[in-house]
């Protein structure tokens, strides 16, 4: 019962091997090419034979399965003793002739050798040469492709042969400050990157840097700490010239996962996700969430400050923390605002980086106000008269209430009362009108409107200004004379621009309530209503803003001198009229003309030109102009504009000084202005 997948599977092994070995010299043959080509180009080379091993794997795996699919009638072509039933040994005999049939096949498929097994291989699997030649192909492509002499490449730096093998003495030993952890290192003179304040240690020679300064020497080596990037050259080897490149250390990175708004509404019995992490590039010293409870209104608000330290993980380089809290855990009541934000501290002892999240605002709201005393204009005053918009919307829903339940109401009452509600509507728009400068109306019922300025510049500037007209002189204000502001501009500019656009939100929905108001269409009236008190709310809320503390430190005062009248050392900020002050150093100006003119250097050039470059802005430029100066000591003439050109990059034109213009005091001018 169970000899049937030993068969099986000892005839497809043979098999598979036959077919193996036919179709290994194909296999192998496409890798020749590459390996001629291999020393010229690698790269490509490797790319090549990394195809020729996935088309291997792919011939092998075809072939199996051509060959599980195919063997019973491969072995009744080459052995006729199997009398073209070795398909029996594939599948269980049904009938007790089928049955006998297979046993005599199992005896006789035992004599089959490896020999006829070649056979079958040899006469189904035919010589493959396409990917022989594909490869020679490709290798020949590879090969013409590389330049003569091409070699391999080599440090990129500015290098001269003659002098490689004096260089090379030299031993860079680069220390990363121990914070970091990285592990110290050596290497050959090259160009290098290393971290900022890391120890660089030069052992083999003395060096020069490319300011102009020598490292202090320790036990036989050149030491100098890398603040910022700089170029060096051997001393002995002036030509040789070798940049390091400084790597600031990355400040901490903070996010708050949650919440995802910057300003978030709890309600009453929420609870709320704060997720927030940091991470640096090589630790974190301390993080912390610092909360700020806000409670209270108007000029009557304490703050109380709580501060919590985000715990350790495994990583030093990452803290991360999450956590559900209640309202009571927050100290939250009603009417409360939470600010919170989280600080990052790295791991730096000598230059920490404090790195800080924006600030998060959750806020649980308080009963509504019902009236405008709570609002965010701190200038309005609320006459008796004048109703809130929570009002005028409880009316207006009592008249719509009305008609519906009573809809033969006198069309005069509900006239009457439609007005009412709209001339209500009218006063609080124009009061929170008069914060924008507005001043005329829709309907004219302004208590000064263009009508009233009209009859009053009609009367009185037709008689005072007439009057006036023969006593006009170079003085007179001809805008005060016969001008009239409508508006009071500042009126329009004491709120920020997110404030005044809420309030011309909140106007243009009074605008449109009290039109339809007006038309006696009350339930109209009401969407606009509610968009008007959404956005005067949104102002009430916006009463409490928080700001982080920044309090000024004055320097200390020094008592021995106080009150006792010393102007000793004492400068001055008064200047003379007459004098420009002059921003271009006399010194950098003559060195620019020397070098401009081909002229001898004065005295002292290299510092001057030193401190000049030191200024430059940018990395590159400042390294460049610090080579350009290096090589003008060299001797290099051609090399003169270059400089001149980086030192007149950093001169700056003198300020425009304005100076009165003296005029003289003659009798003939004082007569001339009695005159006039």
């Amino acid at each position: 019962m169970h000899v049937e997948p030993d068969v099986t599977a000892a005839i497809r092994g043979q098999l598979d091997r036959a077919l193996a070995r036919r179709r290994a010299p194909w296999r192998l043959l496409p890798l020749v090419p590459l390996l001629a080509v291999l020393p010229v180009a690698p790269a490509g080379a490797m790319v090549l034979y990394s195809l020729l091993i996935g088309w291997a794997l792919w011939d092998m795996y075809t072939w199996r399965r051509r060959a599980a699919a195919c063997w019973p009638q491969w072995l009744d072509e080459a052995v006729p003793a199997l009398e073209d039933s070795s398909a029996l040994l594939a599948r269980a005999p049904g009938s007790p002739l089928a049955r006998l049939q297979r046993a005599r096949l199992e005896g006789r498929i035992a004599d089959v050798g490896r020999a006829q097994y070649d056979a079958i291989a040899r006469r189904h699997c035919r010589p493959a040469p396409l990917p022989f030649v594909l490869s020679a192909l490709a290798a020949a492509a590879l090969w013409i492709a590389q330049p003569a002499g091409k070699q391999a490449p080599s440090a990129p730096m500015k290098a001269v042969p003659a002098t490689r093998a004096t260089a090379t003495a030299i031993t860079m030993k680069i220390a990363p400050p121990a914070y970091t952890g990285v592990r110290p290192y050596e290497t050959a003179p090259r160009d290098v990157q290393v971290l900022q304040y890391s120890t660089v240690t030069w052992c083999g020679s003395a060096v020069e840097l490319g300011d102009g300064s020598t490292p202090q020497a320790s036990g036989g080596c050149a030491v100098w700490r890398a603040v910022e990037s700089a170029t060096w050259r051997p001393a002995d080897q002036p030509r040789q010239r070798y940049t390091v490149r400084v790597t600031p250390d990355q400040p901490p990175v903070v996010t708050v996962a949650a919440p995802v708004e910057a300003t978030q509404v709890l309600g009453p019995n929420a609870t709320v996700q704060i997720a927030v992490g940091a991470k640096d590039d090589y630790g974190i010293a301390r993080a912390t969430l610092h909360m700020t409870l806000a409670r209270g209104s108007g000029e009557n608000i304490k703050f109380s400050d709580r501060e919590v330290p985000l715990p350790q993980s495994a990583d030093p380089r990452r803290r991360d923390w999450s956590k559900r809290w209640s309202l009571a855990e927050l100290g939250m009541e009603p009417g409360d605002e939470l600010y919170f934000f989280v600080r990052a501290t790295d791991n730096s002892p000598e230059h920490p980086h404090v790195a800080q999240s924006p600030t998060y605002t959750l806020r649980l709201p308080g009963p509504e106000a019902e009236t405008l005393d709570s609002s965010a204009l701190p200038s309005m005053v609320k006459p008796e008269s004048l109703r809130s918009q929570r009002q005028i919307i409880i009316d207006t829903e009592q008249l719509v209430a009305d008609l519906r339940a009573n809809p033969k109401l006198p069309a005069a009452a509900v006239r009457e009362r439609s007005e009412g509600i709209a001339a209500d509507q009218a006063q609080l728009r124009r009061r929170y009108g008069a914060f924008l400068g507005e001043e005329s109306t829709l309907f004219g019922d302004d208590e000064h409107g263009h009508d009233e300025h009209g009859q009053e510049h009609g009367g009185e500037h037709g008689g005072e200004h007439g009057e006036e007209h023969g006593a006009m002189s170079a003085g007179t204000n001809m805008a005060k004379m016969f001008g009239h502001a409508h508006d009071v501009e500042d009126n329009a500019t004491i709120f920020d621009p997110q404030t005044k656009a809420v309030l011309k939100r909140a106007i243009a929905a009074m605008w449109d309530a009290e039109k339809a108001l007006r038309a006696i269409a009350p339930a109209t009236a009401l969407p606009p209503e509610y968009k008007a008190l959404a956005a005067i709310k949104e102002l009430q809320q916006a009463e409490r803003v928080y700001l982080h503390r920044a309090a000024f430190e004055p320097p200390a005062i020094k008592e021995e001198k106080r009150m006792t009248g010393d102007m000793a050392g004492a400068a001055g900020t008064k200047r003379p009229q007459d004098k420009a002050i002059d921003t271009v150093p006399a010194d950098v100006k003559a060195l620019v003309q020397a070098l401009s003119s081909g002229a001898p250097l004065p005295g002292g050039w290299n510092r001057t030109a030193l401190q000049a470059a030191g200024a430059i802005a940018g990395e590159e430029g400042r390294l460049a102009a610090q080579r350009a100066v290096q090589d003008v000591a060299d001797g290099c003439v051609p090399c003169r504009p270059a400089l001149a050109a980086w030192l007149r990059s950093t001169l700056s034109g003198a300020p425009v000084v304005l100076q009165a213009r003296p005029e003289a005091d003659t009798p003939f001018a004082r007569a001339w202005r009695e005159a006039r």
